[in-house]
């Protein structure tokens, strides 16, 4: 680096610890957004990773049967509501997706309405959820204690509880033989599942909030109405995935009379949905980034030309002691860029802040590239030399003559 551009940078300092109030307020828009684009692609990709990693937990081979509705209800508003878990399958479908040639075991997963009461509590963190004595081995998930119910237990009146709701309703980790009251039954904890790996903005309950009793003892309580809202299903040969789903499908299809109301989707397909709605908000609040990152532009080029035009007396005197118009022009643009290089450095520091606390206080892990922070970092330093140039342009040309009559 040569004493010349130095001096220019060591000026540049100075002229920002003269001004820290504008300075920050000027870098006000370079900050916002880079914090944005960093934190925001961040989330993006922790959730595609803590999607990905459940997927790989369950197995590629899972087949999901939905109602088409919920399908069709996969937005990005939606997918940023609370989950809204609603029927649309009935035991006829689980009865087809079970029957079906190459299926090795299948689940149904469907809300029980109704409200949960032990030793006083009433618990209202998360559903009651019907389903088979299949469920654990299809998700791939084992008990801390206990088991989950056989097939002998289907018209039992027993319960297995996510992790979060035996702390919550009994006040301690393993509430075996203990009971609860539902709609008039009492039930008995037979099981307690580990913790599920969690996946934010999925469709799926928090199974960790969730108890679980036997659809069949679901099917009694609610005079055979428990309605379904997924399936899930394994082939006997993960091989044969592709042929299986197709069988199901046009399985199912036959029995809602030649109609789409039913879709079933391999684990890739709920991935790529998945991602696609992530990717989506990724760009539209990138979008808004950019803009933030316009606005910080904007804002260096009207604060340069107000420095510009404070400081003609010092360009005329530059010019009258030899200075070129390349030096000057170097000189203000050196200015603007350490603006925009100290907003981005500011910038990604809070990014970083945002990221630990994200992974502290809530369920998200965001994932930050060195590739997106060097993006950022990248256009920071564009933004001020393209909107740095104009304010440099006009001090470059300034004539030495007026220059010097300004006070």
């Amino acid at each position: 680096m040569s004493p010349y551009t130095r001096g220019n940078i060591k000026i540049a300092i100075a002229m920002l610890r003269a001004n820290k109030g504008r300075s920050l307020l000027t870098m006000l828009g370079i900050i916002i957004g880079v914090v944005a684009v960093i934190t925001v692609v961040g989330i993006g990709q922790g959730i595609k990773h803590q999607v990905s990693a459940r997927i790989n937990h369950v197995g590629q081979d899972l087949i999901t049967v939905q109602p088409a509705t919920a399908k069709a209800s996969n937005s990005v508003l939606n997918a940023l509501s609370p989950v809204r878990l609603s029927g649309g399958l009935a035991a006829d479908d689980l009865h087809t997706v079970t029957t079906t040639p190459g299926v090795a075991r299948a689940a149904a997963l469907g809300v029980v309405p109704g409200t949960v009461k032990a030793n006083g509590k009433t618990y209202t963190a998360g559903p009651v959820i019907a389903t088979n004595p299949d469920l654990a081995v299809i998700l791939n998930q084992n008990l801390q204690y206990g088991a989950f119910f056989a097939p002998n237990d289907v018209d039992s009146s027993v319960a297995v509880l996510g992790a979060n709701v035996a702390t919550t309703l009994f006040g301690q980790p393993a509430p075996l033989g203990q009971n609860f009251t539902f709609r008039g039954q009492t039930f008995v904890v037979n099981g307690i599942f580990n913790d599920f790996a969690s996946a934010p903005l999925s469709s799926d309950a928090d199974f960790n909030n969730t108890i679980f009793i036997p659809y069949s003892m679901a099917q009694l309580l609610t005079n055979n109405n428990a309605s379904i809202y997924e399936i899930l299903a394994k082939p006997t040969d993960s091989g044969k995935l592709a042929s299986v789903r197709h069988d199901i499908d046009q399985r199912l299809y036959k029995l809602h009379g030649n109609s789409h109301d039913v879709v079933v989707l391999e684990q890739s397909q709920v991935a790529d949905e998945t991602n696609g709605v992530l990717n989506l908000l990724t760009e539209l609040i990138a979008g808004a980034a950019a803009v933030s990152l316009l606005v910080g532009g904007i804002g260096i080029m009207n604060i340069m030309l107000v420095s510009v035009t404070e400081r003609m007396h010092e360009v005329g005197i530059r010019k009258a002691v030899g200075a070129t118009n390349r030096q000057i022009l170097i000189a203000f643009l050196t200015e603007a860029t350490v603006l925009s290089i100290t907003g981005g450095i500011i910038g990604i520091v809070i990014a970083f802040i945002i990221d630990i606390c994200l992974r502290i206080f809530t369920s998200l892990t965001p994932i930050v590239s060195w590739q997106v922070v060097l993006l950022a970092a990248g256009v920071s330093i564009a933004v001020g030399i393209i909107f740095g140039s104009v304010p440099a342009l006009k001090a470059a040309r300034k004539d030495p003559i007026v220059a010097l009559r300004n006070e």
